[in-house]
C-alpha cells in the first residue's frame, strides 16, 4: 500500500520532493539526498532523464531507495519506450515494491545529451495512465491477463499558471478520467494563479501538491520567466530577490518558500519541493511554514542509515 496515498486520504497536507539519478553507477551522492528528504517528506520522486539528458534510471533508482525503506515516486515517461516496455517496466517497478507512478510526457530528445535519439512517444500520457490502469486491474493493453496484478497510486502532471488554463483543465479531467489520482503542478511562484486554478479544477475531486522550486536568486529566477516554456514567475519577485546579497540567498529562499506554502496551504493538498541542491533547508522551510514532520517518521531518529 502507498503510503502517500494512506496519507492523503487521512487528509494530511502532505509533502513531495525530488532527486535525479547520477550520471554514471555511483549512487552515494543520491541515497544520501533520499534519506536526508525522506526525514521530512512523504515521498520521494526520482526523475527520469530529465531534460533528455541520459542517467541512471528511476526505476534502478527507486529499487535502491525501497531497499533503504524510502517511499519513491518513479517516473514513467512517454518518450522512450514503446507500450510493450512502459507495462513491462510497471510490472518490474511493483515487483520491487515501488507502490507510485507519476506519468509524463518527457521533453523531446533533441532538448537533451543526445539530440540525435529518435523519440518514441507510442503513447501519450493519458494514454499511459490508462495502461497503469489496466494494470491494476489485471490486464495489460491488449487485454491479455496478468499473472498477479498492480495496485499503483498513479499520478499526473498539471500547469495551473499556464496561458492556456482552459486547456490545462480539459488535459487534467481526461488524467482524472483516465486514472490520475494525485496530481503535482509545475512551479508556483504565483499562489493567486494556483488559487484562480484551483476552484476551477474543485470538481474534480482530486488531490494537487503544488510544486515549488527554491528561488536561489534572481538569476535563476529571471531564466525560469525567460526560458521555460509556461512557466511564471512575477516580476515583483525577481526583483525582491535582486536585492539579497550572495550570502543571504539561502535564507531567502527558505523565506519566500514558506511564504508561498503558507498562502497556498489552504487550497491545496500538499506541496511538492524541488529544492535544486538545497536540501538541507527543506526542515527549515517546512517550520518557517508551519508544517510538521511526516507522522510516522521520528527526524531524530530516522530509519535510514546516513
Amino acid at each position: 500500500m502507498s503510503k502517500l496515498s494512506e496519507a492523503l486520504a487521512r487528509g494530511e497536507f502532505v509533502v513531495t520532493s525530488e532527486v535525479g539519478p547520477p550520471k554514471g553507477t555511483r549512487v552515494d551522492e543520491l541515497m544520501a539526498k533520499a534519506a536526508l528528504l525522506a526525514r521530512w517528506t512523504h515521498a520521494v520522486n526520482v526523475t527520469e532523464q530529465q531534460h533528455s539528458c541520459m542517467k541512471l534510471s528511476s526505476l534502478a533508482a527507486c529499487a535502491l531507495l525501497c531497499q533503504r525503506g524510502v517511499e519513491p515516486i518513479v517516473h514513467a515517461v512517454c518518450r522512450d519506450r514503446n507500450r510493450v516496455a512502459l507495462q513491462s517496466d510497471l510490472l518490474a517497478a511493483w515487483a520491487l515494491g515501488i507502490r507510485n507512478v507519476l506519468v509524463l510526457t518527457g521533453d523531446h530528445p533533441r532538448m537533451g545529451d543526445h539530440p540525435e535519439a529518435l523519440p518514441v512517444f507510442d503513447l501519450d500520457s493519458v494514454q499511459l495512465l490508462l495502461a497503469v490502469q489496466r494494470l491494476n486491474q489485471g490486464f495489460d493493453l491488449a487485454e491479455n491477463p496478468l499473472e498477479g496484478a498492480t495496485d499503483f497510486f498513479a499520478g499526473a502532471v498539471v500547469n495551473p499558471t499556464s496561458d492556456a488554463l482552459e486547456l490545462q483543465l480539459i488535459k487534467m479531467k481526461k488524467k482524472v478520467e483516465a486514472g490520475a489520482r494525485f496530481f503535482q503542478t509545475q512551479a508556483i511562484f504565483a499562489p493567486e494563479r494556483l488559487e484562480a486554478f484551483m476552484e476551477r479544477a474543485a470538481p474534480l475531486r482530486v488531490p494537487v501538491l503544488a510544486g515549488l522550486v527554491l528561488p536561489k536568486s534572481h538569476t535563476l529566477a529571471r531564466f525560469m520567466k525567460e526560458k521555460v516554456p509556461g512557466m511564471y514567475v512575477p516580476d515583483e519577485l525577481i526583483a525582491e530577490l535582486s536585492t539579497v546579497p550572495k550570502a543571504e540567498r539561502r535564507q531567502k529562499a527558505v523565506e519566500v518558500a514558506a511564504r508561498i506554502i503558507r498562502r497556498i496551504r489552504p487550497v491545496c493538498q500538499g506541496v511538492h519541493i524541488m529544492a535544486l541542491g538545497w536540501e538541507e533547508l527543506l526542515p527549515d522551510i517546512l517550520a518557517q511554514a508551519g508544517l510538521r514532520e511526516k507522522p510516522w517518521e521520528d527526524p531524530d531518529n530516522p530509519h535510514i542509515p546516513e
